[in-house]
């Protein structure tokens, strides 16, 4: 067993976990996070993207103790303590980029994580950044769209595609 402690939305958590603990499964089961989902098992799929010290990482591939003493961020921690959802989050919902959900944790994270590093990326880059992020209801086309919208871009060249 090990120790860890983090910082996990701006709140300091710890616990003891076995050395094998994933990040995905201490956010879900030590502290009921149950927004980053565990969609593959392989990496493959994203749907467990979370950010750690700023960068966008899939926690099913990350051990806790590799995290301990970052920050690390998640979906729960993205809208306001109001629960007004953040620019992303707003455009998703606006846009129809997501339909059942379940990849739409990883995708805002990635999306938040794209943004800052480029903010105002073309369909191509945004396509290619979520390259590891799969979602098999929307066939993405949405998902870009909302991107562009939460980036402040006109998507109404990608509207009449």
């Amino acid at each position: 067993m090990a120790k860890v402690s983090m910082t996990v939305n701006g709140k300091a958590a710890s616990a003891e976990v076995e050395g094998r603990t994933l990040l995905v499964s201490y956010l879900r089961e030590e502290l009921g996070l149950t927004g980053s989902h565990v969609g593959c098992d392989t990496s493959q799929c994203g749907a467990c993207v979370v950010h750690v010290d700023g960068k966008a990482v899939k926690s099913c591939t990350m051990l806790a103790v590799e995290a301990d003493g970052a920050e690390v961020a998640t979906i729960e921690g993205q809208a306001a303590e109001d629960g007004t959802l953040n620019t992303i989050q707003a455009a998703f919902q606006e846009h129809h980029g997501l339909q059942c959900g379940y990849c739409t944790p990883g995708m805002v994270m990635s999306t938040a994580a794209l943004l800052k590093e480029n903010p105002k990326p073309s369909e191509q880059e945004i396509r290619a950044y979520l390259e590891g992020n799969l979602c098999r209801c929307t066939g993405y086309h949405n998902i870009v769209k909302s991107i562009m919208a939460a980036s402040g871009q006109d998507i109404s060249a990608l509207a009449a595609q």
